[in-house]
């Protein structure tokens, strides 16, 4: 009986129905997960093509990286070199992010980028390059090598790029011998340039034509040379502010070829005067924190799309401004001692003006003096030496700013030229409980902030009963006093 049920139990049983088949086993050929993806440790694959080493402290380069990857991050470690074989044989990559490492130019293998013909962004920034690399791949897109300590870049680093749009270069040593004449030979298609932060002394000649914005901010540049703008006339934004520029390193021709120029920088320089031969399509110059003294509307006249004029922190005592369609003027931080008719005629699109940080008194200020300005909602008079409110301000007025002067007593027909006055600011004047007279904010329907804080006493705000919304005592609409 046992040897018969030993048989029984060797026999194979009945063969599998059609189309059955035994899951317990897999087949040969076969596994019942798909293998797993390679990935270098520590990182992460997200994607076939991506590879995310990002914030890992790594202090070698990583291995086991597939030959697919188009898309490597290395962001935030601590890596010191890129090892040719290793870099050499991604040759599908696409992105390389290298930003914020300790790579130096000996520690990045020129010859590595031959056969990366596919590369489109490389990211090198916050690294300890002293050189560029001589050779970057043609198919480039995006070059960012800023924050490093770059004294040189070659022909070939940025040069014969045909796709290359944007280069970030600022926060580097680059002087003028740096930066090879031919530098953007062969790449017609740069629109971004960033060269701020760095040691040029004159604006670099053979610039990409195709420019539309050029950083050149925070350098030693004292001089424009003639023509060195002359073919980028796409350029749409120019910041050359902080720097060394005087009248003598600009000429009638800088900028009178860059017929699409919207924005200019020019502040925290050292000219004298408004720059002549302005394009007409100009329209937000900023001339801060020069050593101007006189506007000469001439000047400005070209300039018809003119909007915003930016002239604070210089040395003006008298202004001759153009007619035509600004809509801010910036005067603050001059040395501006009376105010005619004359210098602001013509503004009547004028919304904002600032006349702060000046010497200005109410007996300088010439009668009609704010008759032109009819669109003007924002006025800025703080910090002069104002005894009471201007007469006669522009209608259209629904901020103004008195704070910082020596006004001892608001009458009450201060404010009957602005009805639409929205907010007052008095703070820090000569006022007292009863300086403001009770009937100086009737008919201001839309008033909603009157500060007299920082005044010698708490000063009583009375706002009409017909104001829609009336602050209350220590309130922001009421600061300084109560309001009944």
């Amino acid at each position: 009986m046992r040897v018969s049920l030993l048989l029984l139990l060797l026999l194979p049983g009945p063969p599998p129905a059609p189309g059955m088949e035994d899951a317990a086993f897999p087949h040969l050929g076969e596994s019942l997960q798909p293998p797993p993806r390679a990935c270098p440790l520590r990182c992460s694959c997200p994607r076939a093509d991506t590879v995310d080493c990002n914030g890992l402290d790594l202090q070698v380069f990583p291995d086991n990286i597939t030959r697919a990857a188009q898309h490597l991050s290395l962001q935030n470690n601590q890596l010191q070199e890129l090892p040719y074989n290793e870099l050499s044989r991604l040759s599908s990559l696409r992105t390389l992010n290298l930003h914020n490492n300790l790579i130096s130019s000996e520690g990045l293998p020129d010859e590595a980028f031959e056969s990366l013909t596919q590369l489109q962004h490389i990211y090198v920034a916050h690294n300890k390059l002293s050189v560029a690399p001589q050779f970057l791949p043609r198919s480039l897109r995006v070059a960012d090598l800023a924050a490093n300590q770059v004294t040189e870049i070659f022909p070939l680093t940025f040069g014969e790029k045909p796709a290359l749009r944007s280069v970030y270069l600022h926060d580097n040593q680059l002087s003028n011998a740096g930066l090879p004449p031919d530098a953007f030979r062969g790449s017609e298609a740069v629109i971004v340039l960033s060269l701020s932060s760095n040691r040029l002394s004159y604006l670099p000649p053979s610039l990409p034509p195709s420019l539309e914005r050029l950083h050149l901010q925070n350098n030693l540049i004292s001089k424009v040379p003639r023509g060195a703008l002359s073919r980028q006339t796409q350029l749409r934004e120019l910041y050359l502010q902080h720097n060394q520029l005087t009248d003598s390193g600009l000429d009638a021709t800088t900028f009178s070829k860059l017929h699409h120029l919207e924005y200019l920088d020019l502040s925290h320089n050292r000219l004298a005067s408004v720059p002549a031969g302005l394009p007409r399509t100009l329209a937000v110059l900023h001339l801060g924190r020069n050593r101007i003294r006189w506007v000469e509307a001439t000047r400005l006249r070209g300039a018809r799309a003119l909007r915003y004029l930016l002239l604070q922190h210089n040395q003006l005592g008298a202004t001759g401004l153009p007619p035509g369609g600004l809509q801010t003027l910036r005067l603050q931080r001059n040395e501006l001692r009376a105010l005619e008719p004359e210098p602001l005629a013509g503004l009547a699109q004028l919304r904002e003006l600032s006349l702060a940080h000046n010497r200005l008194r109410v007996g300088d200020i010439g009668p009609g003096t704010w008759h032109e300005l009819q669109a003007l909602q924002v006025l800025d008079l703080s910090h002069n030496e104002l005894s009471f409110v201007p007469p006669d301000l522009p209608e259209a007025l629904e901020e103004l700013h008195l704070q910082g002067n020596r006004i001892g007593q608001v009458g009450p027909e201060a404010f009957l030229s602005t009805p639409r006055l929205r907010a007052l600011f008095l703070r820090a004047n000569r006022l007292h409980m009863t300086s403001i007279a009770p009937e100086a904010f009737l008919g201001l329907l839309h008033l909603r902030v009157v500060d007299t804080a920082g005044n010698p006493e708490q000063v009583l705000v009375r706002l009409p009963p017909t104001t829609p919304r009336q602050p209350r005592a220590g309130s922001p609409g009421a600061q300084g006093g109560p309001a009944v």
